[in-house]
């Protein structure tokens, strides 16, 4: 009976074994494919950098940015030319009436 409890436990440890050495592949594999990808990345901020230092950056982000810098620019005018306007009429609005003589 001894044995048989021997043989169960070493066929339980080799097919643990076995399950192991198929998760480690698998382990393996997915280091490989992140490799592969890390090195794509360095690869494309490398790319960036070197247009960065050549001068050749342009990003249509950045044309919309300054778009938009122009339009808020024409926006504050807008505004504070409101804001005089209506300042004005209010201290025009202020003053007294002239009373009506009859």
């Amino acid at each position: 009976m001894a044995r048989t409890s021997s043989a169960k436990i070493m066929e339980k440890l080799i097919e643990n074994n076995i399950l192991l050495q198929h998760k480690i592949v698998d382990l393996v594999d997915s280091i490989k494919e992140l490799s592969k990808k890390v090195d794509s990345l360095v690869t494309l901020f490398k790319e960036a950098g070197e247009h960065i230092k050549t001068g050749k950056y342009e990003d249509p982000l950045l044309h919309k940015l300054d778009s938009l810098l122009e339009q808020n620019k024409n926006l504050i005018k807008a505004i504070s030319m409101l804001e005089k306007y209506v300042k004005e009429r209010e201290s025009v609005s202020i003053l007294p009436k002239p009373l009506k003589t009859e």
